[in-house]
C-alpha cells in the first residue's frame, strides 16, 4: 500500500524509518518531510494543515493510510475531513477526530475529562481575562510553587512554573489581558504544583482495545541539570528505569483503562496515539497533560524498540483488530540526544551546514529541523536532529549517543550532556 506521514521533524522521519521497513509499504511519502525523509521516501511540499492540498497528494498517489504525525491537524480535524469527503473516508487515518483531540487542543477540557473519570490529576481552576480577578484570588489560596498553563496550542512552551506569588499574578495578567502565548492563553488552567518525576505513557487504541508502548522520559529544558527554557524536548531515554512493573499495573488500572472507557463513554472517536504526561509522586501515578499523537523526542526511543511491523499494527487499529496484535519490545535500552540550533529556543540562525553524518557508526541520526539545500543538508528549524543509539542499559545507550554526536558539525551546534542525569 502507499502511505504518507505527515509532518517534518524527527518524529516524522523516525515513522517513516519504522514504516519503509514493512514489506506491506511499497510507497512512502512524507508532507513535508526533511532531509531525512527525503532519503528513504517522496517529500511532498504540502503543509499539514492544507487539507485540500493534502486530498490531491492522497487521490493522486491512491494512498490508503495516513499516519498523523503533529498535533495541530488533529486539533482542527483533519480526521473528520477524511471522514466527511466520499473520496477520502476509506482511508485508514492514524489519530482522533477533532472532538477527541480537544484533549490537547484544550487545557481545560482535558482537566473536565480527567475529573469526570476520577483519574487522579492535580487540583486546578480555569480563568478568563474576564475572571482575572478571581485568579489572583485562587492563587492566594494555593502554595508555591504556582503552575500556570494556557489553554491552547502553545507549541509546549505555554506553562509557567513560578515561585513568587506577585510574578504569578504579573505572569497571568500578561498572558490573559496582554496575550503573552497569543491565541493559545485567552483562557488560563491554574494548577497545583505536583512534585515528583516526570514520565511519558504511550497508548495506541482502535476505541475497544488499547495496547501500552514502552515508558519514555524526556528532557524539556535547555540547559543542563533542568534548567533555563522549556523546549521541545533535549533528549529521551527508554524505558524509564524507576517506572516498574508495580507502578505500571497502577497506572494501567488507575489512569489508561479509565481514559479509554471515558473517551468510549464520552463519544470521543479515537484511532491513534494516546500520549499520557505522567507524574510520579511517592509511589503513585497522576496524569500532568494529555497529548494526542507521539511525542517528540519519544518517538526517537519508543519506536526503535517496537520490533512489530509498524503497518501491520496500522492496519489492526483502523479494523478494530487491535487486541489480535501482541506488541514485541527489544529488552534493549534506546536513548536519543538532540543538536539544537545555538540560540534556541529564542533566536537562531538557519541555513547553518551539517557535515559529519554519514560517518555515524551504531546509532540512528534522526533529522528534525534539517533540509536539503543546493545539494547540502542545512539547519532549518532549532531542534536539528536527534542521535539515537541502543544499549544493554542507558548508561551504554547514551554513551553511544554521545560518541556518534562529536562526529556531527554545524555552526553553533548546542547538546546537553547530562541526558538521563537524574536516573
Amino acid at each position: 500500500m502507499n502511505i504518507l506521514v505527515l509532518g517534518s521533524g524527527g518524529r516524522e522521519h523516525t515513522f517513516a524509518w519504522k514504516l519503509v521497513q514493512s514489506e506491506k509499504c511499497n510507497n512512502l511519502f512524507v508532507a513535508p518531510g526533511n532531509s531525512g525523509t527525503a532519503e528513504i521516501a517522496k517529500n511532498v511540499p504540502v503543509g499539514v494543515n492544507d487539507f485540500e492540498g493534502i486530498k490531491e497528494v492522497v487521490l493522486n498517489n491512491n494512498i490508503s493510510m495516513v499516519v498523523v504525525g503533529p498535533e495541530d491537524p488533529l486539533v482542527n480535524g483533519i480526521h473528520d475531513f477524511f471522514l466527511n469527503d466520499d473520496a477520502l473516508k476509506s482511508v485508514n487515518v492514524i489519530g482522533p477526530q477533532r472532538a477527541a483531540a480537544e484533549l490537547e487542543g484544550s487545557k481545560e477540557f482535558a482537566k473536565e475529562f480527567l475529573d469526570r473519570h476520577n483519574i487522579p490529576t492535580a487540583a486546578y481552576g480555569s480563568f478568563t481575562k474576564d475572571s482575572l480577578e478571581k485568579g489572583y484570588a485562587f492563587l492566594e489560596t494555593m502554595k508555591p510553587p504556582y503552575v500556570l498553563k494556557a489553554d491552547g496550542l502553545a507549541a509546549g512552551k505555554g506553562v509557567l512554573i513560578i515561585d513568587d506569588i506577585n510574578e504569578a499574578k504579573s505572569e497571568l495578567k500578561n498572558m490573559l489581558v496582554d496575550s503573552k502565548f497569543g491565541e493559545a492563553s485567552t483562557k488560563v488552567v491554574i494548577e497545583e504544583f505536583l512534585s515528583g518525576i516526570e514520565l511519558s505513557c504511550f497508548v495506541l487504541t482502535d476505541e475497544e482495545n488499547y495496547k501500552i508502548l514502552p515508558t519514555a522520559k524526556d528532557y524539556k529544558r535547555i540547559g543542563e541539570g533542568d534548567t533555563g527554557l522549556n523546549t521541545g524536548g533535549m533528549g529521551a531515554i527508554s524505558p524509564v528505569p524507576f517506572a516498574n512493573e508495580e507502578f505500571m499495573q497502577k497506572v494501567e488500572d488507575r489512569i489508561v483503562k479509565p481514559t479509554i472507557k471515558g473517551l468510549k463513554k464520552d463519544n470521543l472517536p479515537y484511532k491513534g496515539f494516546v500520549f499520557i504526561g505522567l507524574i510520579k509522586v511517592g509511589d503513585d501515578p497522576f496524569v500532568i497533560e494529555y497529548n494526542v499523537r507521539m511525542g517528540d523526542p519519544e518517538t526517537e526511543v519508543v519506536l526503535p524498540r517496537v520490533q512489530n511491523d509498524l503497518v501491520e499494527i496500522f492496519q489492526a487499529m483502523g479494523n478494530q483488530r487491535l487486541n489480535e496484535i501482541e506488541l514485541k519490545i527489544t529488552p534493549q535500552a534506546a536513548t536519543t540526544v538532540m543538536m539544537v540550533s545555538g540560540g534556541y529556543p529564542e533566536a537562531y540562525e538557519k541555513g547553518k551546514e551539517i557535515i559529519g553524518v554519514e560517518t555515524v557508526e551504531g546509532s540512528i541520526p534522526f533529522h528534525a529541523g534539517a533540509q536539503i539545500q543546493n545539494g547540502k543538508v542545512v539547519t532549518s528549524g532549532g531542534r536539528v536532529m536527534a542521535m539515537t543509539s541502543y544499549g544493554e542499559t542507558y548508561q551504554e545507550a547514551i554513551k553511544k549517543s554521545y560518541q556518534n554526536i562529536e562526529k556531527v558539525k554545524f555552526d553553533k551546534m548546542y547538546y546537553r550532556k547530562d541526558i538521563g542525569f537524574d536516573l
